[in-house]
């Protein structure tokens, strides 16, 4: 890959098109099942949404990507309505391709988006393992087309392990540069911390690819209050997703006392899009317990301190405080995402916010955050 303008996003999300199941999945075998994009009544008339598994997603829009719909007369934030009105630079991948190079942006991570979050809800192994390798053919075609979209593989979760592995195995062998995988996956499935996952686990460390949790991560069901009666669907927002911040904290330890770093020490870990702040204090955290509780005697023999700075990766956009202490993680693992075409991005003038967030900083320090760490690890160059 070459690389143009310096800067690698390392967490933004893929809009795939209406058709991208109805063309990969078998009409005959699921029928009304596949997800589609179909015509419901909605408050102000009629509206699009998605179908999975013949439950219409009700949301506000029929995809997340008000970041190039602009805003309304009072500067707020708009969604899509029907799928003619979603920019083709959304879910086109020629046309994202001049959406990264209006940001001056070389490439991107991609993350889920709409509707690819529930395949596993209905506990259906053979309906989930045909909606995510439709998933991961689909971003596999994007990355065909351009290697600057780097594809991450989709976990069939409820399918047994060595269902898994084949799949993610197969998905790397389409250009996938690493999984992204949930750490509370649900009634009746295996939690992150299960070696029931250790083959999985093996898989990625053989493979040289990391496992991205993004966000919560699936632990955003186990902390927070209710949302108050008469909340606002952008203050909705905003309360659910700052709280993600939490995930490191809760993930690290989680990772470190279940034994998986010791057990697979060439296992790269990249929380996505919950900043860097909680890693600092996981990194205290874990250290402090280690030691006062004598953990080496448990079976953790390397120090939890050791174990984040050689595995764990972390992302930035807009948290000042992170560069400002990136020697305590490491600044070799620090890595800076755009979170495009959601709200938060700040496309299309990502640079803007990082020369705001990053004065002072030496030249080979912003090359490692802003490109350099992202290319290594997803071996871009």
């Amino acid at each position: 890959m070459d690389i143009k303008f310096g800067l690698i996003s390392a967490d933004s999300h893929v809009v795939l098109d209406r058709d991208a199941f109805t063309r990969r999945m078998s009409a005959a075998r699921w029928g009304d099942l596949i997800p589609q994009v179909i015509e419901v009544e909605g408050r102000n008339g009629s509206v699009e949404r998605w179908r999975v598994h013949g439950e219409v997603r009700q949301g506000r829009y029929v995809s997340n990507c008000p970041i190039v719909m602009g805003t309304d007369r009072d500067g707020r934030v708009r969604h899509p309505q029907r799928w003619e009105h979603v920019p083709r630079e959304a879910y086109v991948p020629a046309e994202r391709t001049k959406a990264l190079d209006l940001d001056r942006v070389d490439a991107e991570v991609l993350f889920p988006n709409d509707p690819a979050h529930h395949f596993a809800d209905w506990r259906d192994p053979d309906y989930e393992l045909a909606c995510v390798q439709a998933y991961n053919d689909a971003l596999a075609d994007w990355n065909e087309e351009s290697d600057r979209f780097i594809p991450l593989v989709m976990i069939p979760v409820s399918n047994d392990i060595d269902v898994v592995v084949r799949e993610v195995e197969r998905s790397i062998e389409n250009g996938h540069r690493g999984i992204n995988m949930q750490t509370r996956l649900g009634d009746g499935l295996h939690d992150f911390t299960d070696p029931y996952w250790d083959p999985l686990w093996a898989t990625c460390q053989d493979l040289g690819v990391p496992v991205n949790v993004h966000g919560p991560g699936g632990l955003e069901t186990s902390w927070g209050l209710p949302a108050w009666e008469d909340i606002t669907p952008p203050v909705l927002h905003t309360y659910w997703t700052i709280p993600t911040c939490i995930a490191p904290a809760t993930v690290i330890p989680h990772m470190i006392f279940a034994g998986i770093g010791e057990r697979f020490p060439r296992l790269n870990w990249v929380l996505a899009e919950s900043g860097v702040g909680a890693i600092n204090y996981a990194i205290d955290g874990c250290q402090h317990e280690w030691e006062r509780l004598h953990l080496w005697t448990e079976g953790l023999p390397t120090p939890p301190r050791e174990i984040i700075h050689r595995q764990v990766y972390a992302n930035y956009w807009f948290e000042s405080a992170a560069i400002q202490q990136r020697d305590r993680i490491g600044v070799d693992r620090i890595m800076w995402e755009s979170d495009f075409p959601h709200v938060a991005s700040h496309y299309p003038r990502s640079w803007g916010l990082i020369e705001e967030t990053m004065p002072g900083v030496p030249e080979s320090d912003r090359r490692k955050v802003l490109f350099e760490n992202a290319a290594q690890l997803y071996r871009l160059v």
